[in-house]
Order: C-alpha cells, then structure tokens, then sequence
C-alpha cells in the first residue's frame, strides 16, 4: 500500500476514534425536547460563511426549519462522503417530509475547499444539501461556535488530510442544539431522529 494509501486510511480511523469521543463526552439535550437547558453544552451560534454561488450565509438563513450539519472536506477519503452518501438516503427516505429540514456540509478546509470545489463535490449526493466554504477566520469561529474538532495532518506525499468530528449535528428550527447522528449510527435510528426534529417544529 502507498504512503499516500496509508496515510488516508490512518486520518479515516483516527475520525471514527474521534467521532467515539466525540458522542461519549458530548452534553446533549435529548432530541425534541425543549433544546439548551441547564447542563447543556452551548453548540451552535452566529457565523458568516459563503454558499456554492458565492453567496454570504449567516446562521439566520437557516432559522424557521430544523437543520442537519456536518463538517468535513471536499478531499476526505471515506468518513465525509460516506456521511453524505447516508444522508442522502435518508432524505430519499423521509420523502416530502424531508422538505421541511435544512441541510448543510460546511468545509474545514479554507486553503482548498470554495464555493466551486464545493458546488462539484455535493452534486454527488442530494441536491438539498448545501455546501458552505469560508476563510480561515470563519471557520475558525463556527468551528469554535459548533465546538467541532479538526485538525491537518501532513501526509508523506507532501500533501495533507484533516482529523475532524465526524457525527451529523441536529439544531432545532430556533439552531438550539438537540442531538447527532454518530459516524456508522443504524439508519433506522437515524431516520428515527430526523423525523421527531421534523415533529418537533
């Protein structure tokens, strides 16, 4: 196996570690209940980010429906388009429910990952689903605000790959945080979760 080989499949496990963590430490609020209440970790707040038309995004534009987030990148070698892969058939699933949910991939990768990498790379999965690039500084703020982990590790090539939290976040139609999917979760317990945010609204 090449180094580059080797070196994607140690950034995939160490994000399947990461998104163990990630779920076991994790202060969630239990999903469709009344979102962050005493004893809940404070997940989500204001961010400027940038669409696949160029477009500014601020965290308003997804108020007044229930969102589904994730954070990855555009080179990710197996977690992220697994990830999307799996919501997209999950929003096949929900049918014209699935309308009444947003649904975003925001790229932690500023230096190769905007509005154009993001536009081709989400056309492979459901088109509901919403890339979101930024500079650095932005997504260093809704990387903090989401308290999302990432981090890039130099590959032998040259090159380099991100460690990241690879569960899905949920925010209710106010973006209050109430649960996740977890990276490999079942789908029926998946589906589950989506259609009681859905209900919650």
């Amino acid at each position: 196996m090449s180094p580059r080989k080797l070196g994607a499949l140690a950034g995939g496990i160490f994000a399947v570690v990461l998104a163990i963590v990630a779920i076991a430490t994790m202060d969630r609020a239990p999903l469709g209940g009344p979102g962050q209440g005493s004893g809940t970790a404070a997940i989500g707040g204001p961010f400027t980010l940038t669409d696949e038309a160029g477009a500014k995004v601020t965290e308003a534009d997804f108020l007044g429906k229930p969102t589904a987030i994730f954070f990855g990148f555009t080179f990710c070698p197996d977690v992220c388009p697994t990830t999307l892969f799996e919501l997209s058939g999950l929003i096949d699933k929900l049918g014209p429910e699935a309308d009444k949910l947003n649904y975003a991939f925001v790229s932690v990768d500023w230096e190769r990952d905007g509005p154009e990498e993001l536009a081709s790379y989400t056309s492979s999965f459901d088109d509901r689903i919403r890339g979101l690039s930024g500079t650095e500084d932005e997504i260093e703020t809704v990387t903090k605000a989401y308290r999302v982990y990432y981090k890039k590790v130099p590959t032998d090539d040259g090159e380099y790959t991100i460690d990241h939290t690879a569960s899905v976040y949920l925010m209710d139609k106010d973006g209050r945080f109430v649960g996740t999917l977890a990276y490999g979760e079942a789908q029926d317990s998946m589906l589950e979760k989506l259609k009681r945010l859905i209900e919650g609204a």
